[in-house]
């Protein structure tokens, strides 16, 4: 039986305190590509999440920053760790 998508919940550690406002909404609003979408979604939940520290958070954002600038660039995944030359 699949899984009712509408009945399962955000997880909060993706909703802001103040205004309530989902990484989901905001990346939706703006219109991001998957990349920075993913990598915005990543900076809001930066420590937020049980198990995630923030600097893991940060990191993957960052990663999916450089996957953006490679697109963007026309460059091809041939790097290991930094950025393909």
């Amino acid at each position: 039986m699949p899984i009712d998508y509408k009945e399962t919940k955000e997880p909060i550690y993706y909703t802001g305190n103040k205004y309530g406002y989902s990484a989901r909404k905001v990346v939706e609003d703006f219109e991001l590509s998957y990349n920075v979408g993913t990598a915005v979604s990543y900076l809001l939940r930066a420590g937020k999440k049980e198990g995630n520290p923030a600097e893991q958070d940060i990191q993957k954002a960052i990663n999916h920053l450089h996957f953006e600038l490679d697109k963007l660039y026309g460059k091809s995944e041939t790097r290991t760790g930094g950025l393909a030359e």
